[in-house]
């Protein structure tokens, strides 16, 4: 199944619910601003890219819903939704990027009839998620020149097709390789506390015949150390102007291992994952989530007693200097960070 479907015919936007994977594969239907909300919200749809491309088909989806006399009057309200669901999450940069795309086109044509203003709205969505298939492909392709024929590579988190749109990041060169006769031993973190690693990951490098082991999260050290892991993928969330990396939380640890024992740590993202307005890592903001995911998430019976006080950050930041290279569909980024990055915008 595609992970985001809007089917233009019946006016329906479906994604698979990635909260019931592995075990069931659902796609649900977003028809109000509150499902599609909670649905970024509580991880039916995530990862950065998806965010993006779902957000843009919700916003079309809503603008359907408008009644206005005006083109301006629209805008207005296509604005107050795309804020709306702009604050389900605050760290993954796409989302906003996807919104204010949207909202930036409808306002330039202002002046236009509603109807023809949602048409290019529609065109929009469309045209972001089709840059993402292609921006995955060329990531991929950029990716694969960093990794030989039976590498070993380790993952933490999900960034494959169903965090982005086909082969994904992180992800994307191993699947492309695969395809291409390739052979490589993926560890994937679980990814404690939400198991995106568990359940998405070693599921997707599953079904694509990948051979993969699924790892706690504590247990990267030991294949490391073993020499079994020849380079780390990850993917981001969003990234500094020093290069300065936002991604799940665990990626720093990960990070800090593969420094110390000599392997190269990739970060794999679209440019729209870059901000280069946001210096360093201190000015990412970091979601903080429900500590019910630590205690009784997946858990028959809660593993911690009610008063027990959780800290629970979705994401860390990985400092540029533990990063090996930077991985876009326009190029591979190195150090320093700051010329390298920006020279992309150029």
């Amino acid at each position: 199944m595609e992970n985001i479907r809007y089917d233009e015919n019946s006016g329906s936007l479906y994604i698979v619910d990635q909260t019931l994977l592995p075990n069931e594969e659902r796609e649900i239907l977003l028809s109000t601003a509150d499902e599609m909300y909670n649905a970024i919200k509580l991880l039916k749809v995530r990862g950065a890219p998806a965010i993006g491309i779902c957000a843009a088909y919700c916003l079309y989806a809503l603008s359907l819903k408008i009644e206005a006399a005006s083109g301006a009057e629209f805008c207005t309200l296509l604005e107050k939704n795309a804020e709306y669901l702009n604050s389900s999450r605050p760290t993954a940069v796409n989302l906003s990027w996807a919104l204010k795309r949207m909202v930036v086109l409808a306002k330039g044509n202002s002046s236009f009839a509603v109807e023809d203003i949602r048409g290019l709205l529609l065109a929009e969505a469309r045209a972001i998620h089709n840059e993402d298939i292609e921006m995955c492909r060329k990531i991929s392709e950029f990716g694969l020149t960093l990794v030989k024929d039976g590498d070993g590579i380790l993952t933490h988190c999900n960034a494959g097709p169903l965090a982005t749109s086909r082969y994904g990041t992180a992800l994307g060169p191993i699947l492309l390789g695969t395809e291409r006769g390739m052979k490589f031993h993926v560890f994937a973190d679980e990814t404690r506390p939400l198991l995106q690693g568990a359940r998405l990951t070693s599921y997707e490098l599953y079904k694509a015949g990948v051979d993969v082991t699924l790892i706690c999260d504590n247990m990267a050290n030991t294949v490391m150390k073993n020499s079994w892991v020849q380079a780390c993928f990850v993917g981001c969330d969003r990234v500094a102007a020093n290069g300065d990396t936002a991604n799940k939380i665990g990626t720093c640890g990960v990070a800090v291992l593969s420094k110390y024992y000599g392997i190269p740590l990739y970060v794999l993202g679209p440019t729209s994952t870059i901000d280069l307005n946001c210096k360093t890592g201190a000015d990412i903001e970091i979601e903080q989530r429900d500590p019910e995911e630590i205690k009784t998430m997946f858990y028959a019976k809660p593993m911690a007693l009610p008063g027990v006080k959780c800290f629970n950050p979705a994401f860390d930041v990985t400092d540029h200097e533990l990063i090996a290279g930077i991985v876009t569909q326009k190029g591979i980024c190195r150090p320093p960070y700051t010329e390298s990055l920006a020279a992309l915008f150029k």
